[in-house]
């Protein structure tokens, strides 16, 4: 069964990606930065939806350029989830290399779609 990480410090908002991935995957979860890299270190999910504002020492993007830096986790697939809806942040997003960019709020089904897509 496939890993998937929900990175949000909304408890709402992480409870909204448990809906939209399903029950056909394993979900864990966190609220911020490091204990996102934590999860993605000890577990290696296959997914990770990753909030970009969020309290502490990491945004999701420092998050996210972790991942990346990491022979061991390059290959995981990020989504990030957020209000900031700018062109600028979607550049961020994709220079940084995320996969996908969710402008919240999102459609549940769309995120689900995505999901399957990928781990298709």
């Amino acid at each position: 069964m496939p890993t998937v990480l929900i990175v949000d410090d909304h408890p709402e908002i992480r409870r909204l990606l448990r809906i939209a991935v399903g029950k056909d995957v394993t979900i864990l979860e966190a609220d911020d930065g490091p204990g996102a890299l934590a999860q993605v270190e000890q577990h290696h999910p296959e997914v990770v939806f990753l909030d970009v504002m969020m309290p502490g020492p990491m945004d999701g993007f420092q998050v996210l350029q972790a991942i990346r830096a990491n022979p061991a986790t390059r290959e995981t697939i990020v989504a990030m989830t957020t209000a900031r809806s700018q062109a600028t942040d979607h550049e961020q997003a994709d220079a940084h290399g995320a996969n996908a960019y969710f402008t919240k709020p999102f459609s549940p089904m769309k995120v689900g779609n995505w999901l399957r897509a990928q781990l298709g």
